[in-house]
């Protein structure tokens, strides 16, 4: 009688939906968990070459903490491919106009760089408010 284990299949996977409002918590710390939470490092049955992970919904982007003098030390580089393409934003900048970019960016750099990062990152929906469109995916208990 041999006992191993058995792989992970895809039809296994159950996915779940959090919700996770960063009002007040700080970048890095709340961005592991969230990473945490996409990979599926939490369940049982988590291998690296499958994407295991759940859905996460963040709220109050533009209210997160940051540590430290990021506010206007911190740039954000992006580059389109053409010649004088080079865009540099601050912290600052990028809170003003788009807060759900910093989280997004943050989470993403805390993926694995493989080929799961993109079905990885399309789970991950993050709010500029508290106003968000899946409020019916989240389970009432003891209601």
């Amino acid at each position: 009688m041999q006992t191993a284990t058995q792989p992970t299949k895809v039809s296994q996977i159950k996915r779940d939906w959090h919700l996770i409002d960063v009002k007040g918590k700080i970048l890095g710390r709340v961005s592991t968990e969230i990473a945490r939470l996409l990979m599926g490092k939490n369940k049982p049955y988590f291998v690296k070459n499958l994407d295991c992970g759940d859905y996460v919904v963040v709220i109050n982007a533009k209210e997160i903490s940051i540590t430290g003098k990021k506010e206007k030390d911190k740039i954000y580089t992006s580059y389109s491919g053409y010649p004088g393409g080079l865009r540099k934003r601050t912290l600052a900048e990028l809170r003003h106009n788009k807060p759900e970019e910093i989280v997004r960016h943050t989470v993403s750099g805390m993926l694995p760089k493989n080929k799961l990062r993109n079905s990885l990152l399309k789970k991950l929906f993050v709010f500029r408010g508290e106003e968000h469109k899946y409020e019916d995916k989240f389970q009432k208990v003891g209601v």
